[in-house]
């Protein structure tokens, strides 16, 4: 997805999209007015949990990832409503 927005975007903007590192998988597209990537917040809790449980890596996300402010390009993090609830989604 990360290609594909680099590629269909490249050369629209003069400042440039701002991706968050290690988190192509968690992509859901553009905000094409306001030129943010709008991340899953389920996914990319999911890609965190590869390396910790998933009470660390909620607390990582909302602390490090969903509060950070980076400027006006500040990607949009989405709750997709992916997570499960008592094993179902």
């Amino acid at each position: 997805m990360k290609d594909l927005i680099i590629e269909y975007y490249e050369g629209h903007d003069d400042e440039g999209l701002l991706f968050a590192d290690g988190f192509d998988d968690a992509i859901l597209g553009i905000c094409p007015n306001s030129m943010r990537i709008v991340y899953s917040r389920s996914k990319v809790i999911q890609i965190l949990m590869k390396d910790m449980s998933e009470d660390e890596a909620v607390e990582y996300a909302e602390y490090n990832t969903f509060a950070a402010y980076v400027g006006e390009r500040t990607p949009i993090w989405v709750e997709d409503f992916m997570w499960e609830v008592d094993g179902e989604r």
